[in-house]
């Protein structure tokens, strides 16, 4: 890496300043995270892993249309990308139910559901990441209503991209988080990454876990996860 001031320093990634303007460069860390940093680990090669991972998919919804930050990966840990101011939401989509979804609402987990749910959450550590609506990010200033029903028609479209591009790896797409943010030329752009990190995903068959959960829940080497999606991926 070229530029060594540093920007911000994340859970799972750092971001540093180049010499031109609007292009900075996201390294991914290998720190792991779970409940809005409660519990934490570092675990060696993860950062490479989601790197690699969330590289191919950003390709993939690149040569469909989708507009990202990405401009050039540089190496197995560091990405060229267009700055852009991030929206602070976390923006959701669940395929099927589990986690903080049955929670909340006593829904049994494993329900596949006709239609997606498409939440959004004020990405706010300390507040916990709450689950708001369109309302109150409009009322909070957060983005603007064309904002909103573009970052929900475009969230919408990539759930489809990725449910088609996880199946062919025999994996289900449970849910995932996205985030976008607005380019110096006032384009939105998906942003961040999209990684087992970011998604839920489980076996089409066996309903194994291939992503965080096996962190979160204590039930299996989370690298040797990431590797088998990783493998998939470079198998199919």
């Amino acid at each position: 890496m070229d530029s060594t001031k540093l920007l911000y320093d994340g859970k799972a990634k750092q971001i540093y300043a180049t010499d031109k303007e609007n292009e900075i460069i996201m390294h991914y860390k290998d720190d792991a995270t779970a409940g809005n940093g409660a519990k934490h680990d570092q675990f060696a090669g993860k950062g490479i892993l989601n790197h690699t991972i969330s590289g191919i998919i950003f390709d993939m919804l690149a040569e469909a249309g989708v507009k990202t930050h990405l401009i050039k990966k540089l190496n197995d840990r560091d990405d060229l990308v267009r700055k852009a101011e991030i929206f602070p939401l976390e923006v959701i989509v669940r395929n099927i139910t589990t986690g903080s979804f049955c929670k909340r609402t006593g829904c049994r987990e494993g329900l596949v559901l006709e239609t997606p749910i498409f939440e959004i959450s004020y990405k706010n550590d300390e507040y916990g990441d709450p689950l708001i609506n369109e309302y109150h990010a409009l009322a909070m200033g957060l983005c603007t209503l064309e904002e909103y029903a573009e970052i929900k028609e475009e969230t919408l479209k990539i759930n489809e991209m990725l449910k088609e591009f996880f199946l062919r790896l025999n994996l289900k797409l449970v849910d995932f988080k996205i985030e976008f943010g607005k380019t110096e030329n006032g384009e939105i752009v998906l942003a961040d990454e999209i990684s087992p990190d970011s998604c839920r995903l489980w076996d089409v068959d066996t309903n194994q876990k291939y992503d965080k959960d096996v962190f979160r829940q204590d039930i299996g080497d989370l690298i040797e996860t990431y590797k088998a999606v990783l493998a998939r991926m470079e198998n199919k």
